[in-house]
Formats: C-alpha cells, sequence, structure tokens
C-alpha cells in the first residue's frame, strides 16, 4: 500500500517527488528561538562576539529532507510567503538542518528595514528577501542546543553558503565599542553582542545575548485609537503601550506612517477588537478613543522617550505578525526607567565616536571584522572609561 507524501510546501526542484515509501528524515523538535536582553549602551566584554541586528522577521527554518518549514517566533508558518528562502533552504545539501536567522529586504546601502518587508507584503513592493542566517540548532541528525555558539557557528559556515538569498550574519568588529561606531555610521538597526561560549536556550530572553539599539525602533501594543479629522479615513491615531511587570503601560498616540491600504487593513482587524474599557492600567486623558484588546503588536519608529515615557515623533512602521503582543515590554534597560533614546547619548557613545574608523566597511554580506589587517584602532588603556558588562 502507497502512503501519501507529507503535505508542507515543496518549491521548484523540490516539488519532484521521489518514492512515496521512503519516510522524510526528521528534527524531533519544534522550539522558539533565543532571545536577547535589551542593553542601555554599548560595552565591550573579552569572549563576546558582535553581529549585525537585522531589522525583519524573526525565522527558524526546518528542512528535513526535501520538506522545509520556515516558523515565527511564536511558531507561525511563513514558508508560502517567503518561496525564495524556502527554496534556497531546501536546495542545501543536507538531509536535516535548523537555522536561525532573520527574514529581510536590504536597500541600495545593504541596510536592512522592517517596512520593506511591510510594503512588499501589502503588495506595494518586489524587493527581494533574504535570510541573513546566524545559528545552527540541528543538523545531520546532530542536536547541537547545548554547544557553544563558536561550535555553532563553524557548522553554519560549513553547511550555509553565504550568497543571496542566504546571508551568514555579519560579524562587526572584534572590539564592542569599535562595533556599535560601526553598526552607527551605516545606519544599521543595531548590534547583537553574544558570549561566544553560550549555549543555545530557546524561548529564553538570555544575558548571553544583548541587543544594543542603534536606531530609535521598538515594539509596542495596539490597544486603542482615536476619532479620524479631516480627510483621514478609518482613525485618527493609535494609542500604543506596552508590558511592564504584567500591566500595559501607555506609551503615546501614534498619528503617522500610514497609507490607505494600512488605514483599510487596520480598520479591517480591529473590528474584532473592540472593548469598553482602557486596558492600560493609568489613566489615559484622550477624546474620542475606542479601545481594542491588546492583542496586535506594531513596530514604531520615534526620536526619543520623555523622562515620563512617551514617545517623542512616533511613526508607524508596520504590524509584527511574528510576535505576540504578550511578548512587547517595555522598551527599556530597566522597567519603570527611562526607554531608550532618552537622552543624548552618554561617555560610552563619545568614546565610540573616537574609534570612528576613516574608510567605509564595506559590503555587509562578508564574514570578517569590517577591519585590514594591521589596521584596528587602539581602545583607550583606561578601564575607568569603558563600561563592563554586568555579569550574566
Amino acid at each position: 500500500m502507497r502512503r501519501r507524501p507529507p503535505s508542507p510546501l515543496r518549491l521548484g526542484s523540490l516539488a519532484r517527488r521521489g518514492r512515496a515509501d521512503v519516510a522524510e528524515p526528521r528534527i524531533p523538535f519544534r522550539v522558539p528561538p533565543m532571545l536577547a536582553t535589551l542593553g542601555s549602551e554599548p560595552f565591550h566584554r573579552p569572549g563576546f562576539v558582535y553581529e549585525e541586528k537585522y531589522d525583519g522577521y524573526r525565522i527558524l527554518a526546518y528542512k528535513e529532507g526535501r520538506r522545509v518549514t520556515l516558523l515565527t517566533r511564536n511558531l507561525k508558518d511563513r514558508t508560502a510567503d517567503f518561496p525564495e528562502v524556502a527554496h534556497a533552504v531546501g536546495t542545501l545539501r543536507v538531509p536535516t538542518l535548523l537555522l536561525d536567522g532573520e527574514i529581510a529586504i536590504f536597500d541600495k546601502n545593504g541596510v536592512s528595514h522592517f517596512q520593506l518587508l511591510q510594503r512588499r507584503e501589502e503588495g506595494q513592493g518586489d524587493g527581494a528577501a533574504q535570510y541573513a542566517v546566524f545559528d545552527c540548532l540541528y543538523v545531520r541528525g546532530r542536536d547541537l542546543r547545548s554547544s557553544p555558539l563558536a561550535e555553532r557557528r563553524r557548522a553554519l559556515e560549513a553547511e550555509v553558503p553565504d550568497a543571496p538569498p542566504l546571508l551568514l550574519a555579519r560579524r562587526l568588529a572584534d572590539d564592542g565599542f569599535v562595533a556599535f561606531a560601526e553598526a552607527r555610521r551605516r545606519g544599521l538597526e543595531g548590534l547583537i553582542a553574544k558570549d561566544a561560549a553560550s549555549p543555545y536556550v530557546a524561548g529564553t530572553r538570555s544575558p548571553a545575548w544583548r541587543k544594543v539599539k542603534v536606531r530609535a525602533e521598538e515594539e509596542f501594543v495596539i490597544a486603542g485609537f482615536t476619532r479620524p479629522e479631516g480627510s483621514r479615513q478609518h482613525f485618527g491615531a493609535l494609542l500604543v503601550g506596552a508590558w511592564d511587570h504584567g500591566k500595559l503601560r501607555y506609551a503615546g498616540k501614534v498619528g503617522t506612517g500610514f497609507t490607505t491600504r494600512t488605514l483599510d487593513e487596520l480598520s479591517r482587524r480591529f473590528r474584532t477588537l473592540v472593548r469598553d474599557t482602557s486596558p492600560f492600567d493609568e489613566p489615559v486623558r484622550e477624546r474620542g478613543v475606542t479601545w481594542l484588546e491588546p492583542e496586535l503588536a506594531a513596530q514604531i519608529g520615534f526620536t526619543e522617550m520623555t523622562g515620563d515615557g512617551k514617545l517623542r515623533h512616533p511613526t508607524y512602521l508596520g504590524l509584527r505578525e511574528d510576535k505576540s503582543a504578550r511578548e512587547v515590554e517595555w522598551p527599556a534597560a530597566t522597567s519603570g526607567g527611562r526607554g531608550p533614546q532618552t537622552a543624548k547619548r552618554r561617555s560610552s557613545d563619545r568614546e565610540a565616536a573616537l574609534f570612528r574608523p576613516r574608510s567605509a566597511v564595506g559590503s555587509p554580506r562578508g564574514r570578517g571584522a569590517g577591519f585590514p589587517p594591521g589596521r584596528r584602532p587602539t581602545p583607550p588603556r583606561s578601564s575607568r572609561s569603558r563600561p563592563r558588562a554586568p555579569d550574566p
């Protein structure tokens, strides 16, 4: 008796089926990704490596024989949405492979932007999605989650070519301050500092991985909207916030960044979320508000966060379909404190500027640290001038 072949998406050459009675190899688990904690400022610490932070969808790619599945951090299947990535993973000559990375679209300068992904999903852009891969959790039947990051990176480089639409996540300079200056100069979203000896702890926000933002963008929860004014359709502004110790804290109104199509789509999504009372913990003094169940997360750009935790000049960038609204925590290094970009950068930022290289680093797709041999800037000798990362 012939069995039906498995149903997940096969693309291009993957669509040619072999013998139906040959079982596909399987990866024996599905896991949420390991998450980074938020750092308030750049730092350097021996044993850490510094990677470019990409502005896209966090995706775990499962390759099981000819079967390819792309899952978001909340295990939503996005395989059909990024066929070029699924096909590229499927053509790798390895029977089983589990990769962690970010699907993003890059501008002409090689910098990723979440808005470019949103435009593609809205049918308003045709940018090619690329998968920047930074970790390998399983390969050829071997579970690597307990192995140190350095070993997992070697396995990644052995199995995955650095050729679009697959990219090996770019390592920045070995010095944390130089890496931050490099990220800022290139206009990156930020960097991720990782302990090279750390295992992969799925589903946890670990101090072994720390993200340091350059661009002022964060996820916020949509919890209401105001009435439209003038020629605006559907709504005027979004009321957004984030979770702080289990309570939804108000961060302000977002009234710009919407296209006509975005207004239509958000209005449609809001219809089933309307509620009678405010979901925020504190009173919000706004008139004409329609309150919503806090179930949608959005990416918001802003210039800074005020001392009382309100966004300045916020702009809507898109919905975060890859994240649960319950995961959106208050964007501060310590809850109850100020958010990122609150004030001018302190001494660490000024020090980072001292290390700014005189020439461009080059392609964002390279594997190197970004400085030619013998040209690395010399860090200051005073340990007092360079903040050390807190112990995990």
